[in-house]
């Protein structure tokens, strides 16, 4: 199978793993070691960024408070059930550390050091992120036997869907970008 890396994965209704109902995970890295990707579609309800920042005391609390809205109150994201305290952020390009940083594509970078929570909340860079707690991983053939049983549909990237979107709209942006509904997913079958 062709590396998916840098596509999205779109959890289908049959899934047996409950963790993974209506996810959207983008993959930053697929080979032969396995898989590793992020949900971009669900968000812890009780955190926010601003929580986030006053735990790891990533500035003076009056800092925080003083912060825009925006990035006060900006989402967490449910990154997966691995190392669920491990922070990850999916990124534009404009912000980049060699040796902290990882390119998945030309358009999206990876970040997992407190450098990029910084830059995200006092230098206003990168231009797009979202910050996700854990992530998904798959061992070798894993993935490809899930996809395979058809648990999985693969979605191109698009750079709307991961930053643009509203998260809790991102499940049926997804769908919509392959022309099906969640009404027509259920009779979808097979996999090309």
């Amino acid at each position: 199978m062709n590396s998916l890396k840098g596509q999205f994965l779109v959890a289908m209704p049959d899934m047996g793993d409950n963790r993974f109902r209506d996810a959207v995970v983008y993959l930053v890295g697929h080979g032969e070691e396995g898989a590793m990707g992020l949900m971009v579609n669900q968000s812890l309800e009780d955190m926010r960024f601003a929580d986030i920042l006053e735990d790891l005391k990533i500035g003076d609390k009056e800092d925080i408070i003083r912060l825009p809205e925006d990035i006060r109150e900006r989402e967490v994201l449910r990154g997966g059930p691995v190392q669920r305290s491990r922070g990850f952020v999916l990124h534009s390009p404009d912000y980049f550390r060699e040796g902290n940083s990882y390119s998945v594509t030309e358009e999206i970078c990876l970040t997992a050091t407190l450098d990029v929570l910084k830059a995200i909340a006092f230098k206003n860079s990168p231009s797009d992120a979202l910050f996700a707690l854990g992530y998904c991983g798959w061992s070798p053939g894993q993935l490809e036997g899930e996809i395979k049983g058809n648990g999985w549909l693969t979605v191109p990237f698009s750079r709307d869907l991961l930053f643009g979107t509203p998260i809790a709209q991102r499940y049926d942006a997804a769908l919509a970008r392959l022309g099906i509904t969640r009404a027509s997913l259920s009779s979808f079958s097979g996999h090309a």
